[in-house]
């Protein structure tokens, strides 16, 4: 899943662009509100975390014109701003969530993972299919009563297309699910997924679309 944060504290950006891409994440982090409209202009991303005391534009005017060209992004704030009175102008604005600082990593993590799943019209904690089981609170993926072994990416396309099941996913919207800017990406890093995957559970679990990307069926 692909992360921008937007953090102005160098301190604490580190550490959360640490933490989240050793979660499985792919993070791209901006300190200031400017940069951040311009990535999401011009890039896909499944969640936001916005400081609001940012440099150059406040994270609540950057989320008012996320909200007024109807981005569905989803939005967890992330700021020293305790007040009730600013927790409810977040929301009000169009945040999906709020968290104020101090916080755990864990439950940041939590309140994302909740995020993602109403974003993709899912209640269901654990994504299943078939005989497989997807376990994003766990990062657990369990295919016939064996756990398996995926590297981060390998879950992650999984993960994606389990969430899309019956819909074609395109190359392009994987490869940007995928990958954060400072990450080099062979040519044919996503075939090579797909390869491995199709080498663990099944040659036929996930079916090309020739021309046009990738798509797991729903189950007959």
């Amino acid at each position: 899943m692909r992360v921008l944060l937007v953090e102005d504290d160098t301190l604490l950006g580190e550490g959360l662009y640490t933490g989240l891409k050793q979660d499985g994440y792919a993070v791209d982090w901006m300190q200031d509100g400017q940069m951040a409209e311009m990535a999401l202009n011009v890039e896909h991303f499944d969640i936001l975390i916005l400081d609001l005391g940012l440099p150059k534009q406040d994270g609540l005017q950057l989320l008012q014109k996320l909200r007024s060209k109807d981005n569905p992004i989803p939005v967890l704030i992330l700021t020293a701003r305790d007040s009730l009175d600013d927790r409810i102008k977040g929301l009000d604005v169009g945040a999906d969530d709020y968290m104020v600082k101090p916080f755990d990593l864990e439950e940041l993590n939590a309140r994302m993972r909740a995020l993602l799943r109403r974003s993709a019209g899912r209640s269901a904690p654990k994504l299943e299919h078939n005989n497989l089981i997807l376990d994003p609170a766990a990062h657990e993926v369990i295919f016939n009563g064996t756990t398996l072994d995926l590297p981060p990416k390998e879950y992650a396309v999984l993960q994606v297309l389990l969430e899309n099941i019956g819909r074609v996913i395109s190359k392009t919207k994987l490869q940007e699910t995928l990958y954060s800017w400072d990450q080099d990406v062979a040519s044919n890093a996503l075939e090579v997924h797909i390869h491995h995957l199709r080498k663990k559970l099944g040659s036929d679990f996930i079916r090309t679309i020739r021309g046009v990307g990738y798509i797991i069926e729903h189950a007959k």
